[in-house]
């Protein structure tokens, strides 16, 4: 039943946005065949809800001119949505959003009835959304608001920024948008300074402000296309191989869709493969794993990891003789 209360109320949204639509486009946004879309208006009609349809190839199903819902109408479903939204929002944003957050959740407890607050409370009580951000917000809440109205309005802006090597630049930014991306907030625009569309941490903006000037952003441009472009991973160069012992084989199988590709043998041993732009990561991977993992190929990869196990080797060898040495110097009285 919930199903059809929610493509009944479907129904009625796209004949108050659109008048004259054909049961086959009801069918088709619907998924239903065109003998349902008509029992549908026969319901609706059966309801009180005023729709007349007229025959000719540009007839179709109208609603009664003037005819509104009234406001603040939803399902659990949507309400829930809503809820969960608002409060995301208010984790994300920080203090930016959460007077408005609040707002909006206050006026959806003023306008529902208490049934479908209280099928709201249950499904928010059962969903929990957790780990969105590694940081507590107040990092990035100085400035965020500013640069939000700065995208806003399409004003530049002036910031001191402060780079993954502590090094400090003063820049002009023409701010295109933001956007929340591994937990941390992004600032994306136009860089004067370096005459390119770069990307800039929040948190680590040092000072900002909100100059006089505007600009106009290119048409074409699209911050989520910009940035699927600047985190899309190069080419791959190697083909890595590596063999797990029985042992740990449970463990890196539960990541199957990690891998280009998995083989599991007859003694529960797994050899994993998969391309790779560069053997950094997959040096110190390999190592996690000690003994319970051998590089098959590429042969660069099992001499960089015999070459770090050969380091972290002779680095503990040299504690232990040190340790062993100062203990054995005998204390003075």
């Amino acid at each position: 039943m919930g199903n059809v209360a929610t493509r009944l109320l479907s129904i009625v949204l796209m004949l108050q946005s659109k008048p004259h639509i054909k049961a086959a486009e009801f069918a088709a946004e619907l998924g239903v065949s065109e003998r349902t879309v008509h029992r549908y208006m026969a319901m609706l009609d059966e309801m009180g809800i005023p729709i007349y349809s007229e025959r000719g190839p540009y007839g179709g199903f109208s609603l009664v001119r003037g005819y509104k819902l009234p406001p603040m109408l939803f399902t659990a479903e949507e309400a829930t949505v809503l809820y969960l939204g608002a409060n995301l929002i208010k984790e994300m944003w920080g203090k930016a959003y959460r007077d408005a957050a609040t707002a909006a959740t206050a006026k959806l407890d003023n306008v529902l009835p208490d049934e479908l607050r209280r099928q709201v409370a249950q499904a928010q009580a059962s969903l929990a959304v957790c780990g969105l951000h590694r940081f507590n917000p107040t990092v990035w809440e100085t400035y965020i608001d500013d640069l939000r109205r700065c995208v806003a309005e399409r004003r530049q802006v002036w910031i001191r920024y402060r780079n993954f090597n502590r090094e400090e630049t003063e820049r002009v930014v023409d701010p295109y948008g933001l956007a929340l991306q591994w937990g941390l907030w992004y600032l994306v625009g136009y860089c004067h300074l370096r005459q390119d569309v770069r990307t800039f941490r929040v948190d680590r903006i040092q000072a900002l402000e909100l100059l006089e000037a505007t600009f106009q952003p290119p048409p074409d441009f699209s911050v989520r296309e910009f940035l699927a472009t600047m985190t899309r991973p190069p080419e791959p160069v190697y083909q890595v191989e590596v063999r797990f012992n029985p042992d740990v084989a449970p463990r890196v199988a539960e990541r199957r869709g990690a891998w280009q590709d998995l083989t599991e043998h007859p003694d529960g041993s797994v050899t994993v493969a998969f391309p790779t732009a560069n053997l950094d990561w997959p040096t110190w991977w390999v190592l996690s794993y000690g003994a319970a993992a051998r590089v098959i190929s590429p042969p660069e990869l099992a001499e960089r990891v015999r070459q770090a196990a050969e380091a972290v080797i002779h680095m503990y060898t040299s504690s232990v003789r040190n340790c062993a040495a100062e203990c054995s110097v005998p204390s003075k009285s």
